[in-house]
């Protein structure tokens, strides 16, 4: 991972750049570990796929995953008219769909 600040090479785990002392994206993960997109393993895969196909033309996988904006538009074109969903559920199978952060999603 590169440090959004300065460019340098930092650890993927790293919480600051060392070289310029910059938060990652780590930060946040670590100033609030009770919330499920802090937790460093990400968002359950099962749970996603779960809600994409029952409920996902109401876009609630895309709020779970904090796609918020997305989950909107998704609620309000009903899943764009179910195309949409179908997309995100072949996306989660595939295991290429990706949460708000853009982290892929955790099988546990």
């Amino acid at each position: 991972m590169f440090c959004t600040n300065c460019g340098a090479q930092i650890d993927d785990k790293a919480v600051v750049c060392v070289k310029c002392g910059v938060p990652t994206n780590q930060f946040a993960a670590h100033a609030n570990p009770a919330s499920p997109a802090a937790n460093a393993e990400g968002y359950d895969w099962l749970t996603t796929l779960l809600l994409c196909f029952f409920v996902g033309a109401f876009g609630v996988h895309s709020f779970y995953t904090k796609k918020t904006t997305i989950g909107i538009i998704q609620l309000l074109t009903l899943g764009g008219c179910g195309i949409w969903a179908l997309i995100d559920l072949i996306l989660i199978v595939v295991g290429t769909f990706k949460d708000g952060e853009g982290r892929f999603l955790v099988r546990k």
